[in-house]
């Protein structure tokens, strides 16, 4: 069972990753110094969204009511701006590349996990 659980945070740390790298190639003020800063990305990104994000939503929720939920693309760019802080060798120009590196990576993750089959 462990191993079962062990491949499921590997594949979703491989995903998160390819999709990471699709922000760089397509979100200009994204970028990284090489693969290795890419993967802690994608294992850092993981443990933001799973521990910080929750939080911040919680915080941000009367704003995220008045904007019928679009606050919540903030949150997430605020997430990945974060996570590219503790990575050395990644970086992200500004709030705006974040909002849209966070956009991208949740689409590109969505239609691998679509073409895997995964839930």
């Amino acid at each position: 069972m462990a191993d079962k659980r062990s491949g499921g945070f590997l594949l979703h740390t491989l995903v998160v990753g390819i999709a990471v790298w699709v922000a760089c190639q397509t979100v200009t003020g994204v970028g990284y110094s090489g693969p290795v800063a890419l993967l802690i990305m994608a294992v850092v990104l993981g443990l933001v969204n799973a521990i910080i994000r929750p939080i911040l939503l919680f915080l941000t929720l009367p704003l995220t009511f008045l904007t019928l939920g679009l606050f919540i693309l903030v949150v997430n760019g605020i997430a990945f701006n974060l996570a590219a802080a503790l990575v050395p060798g990644f970086h992200v120009a500004g709030l705006w590349a974040g909002i849209l590196a966070a956009l991208v990576v949740s689409v590109v993750s969505w239609l691998i996990g679509l073409v895997l089959g995964a839930s």
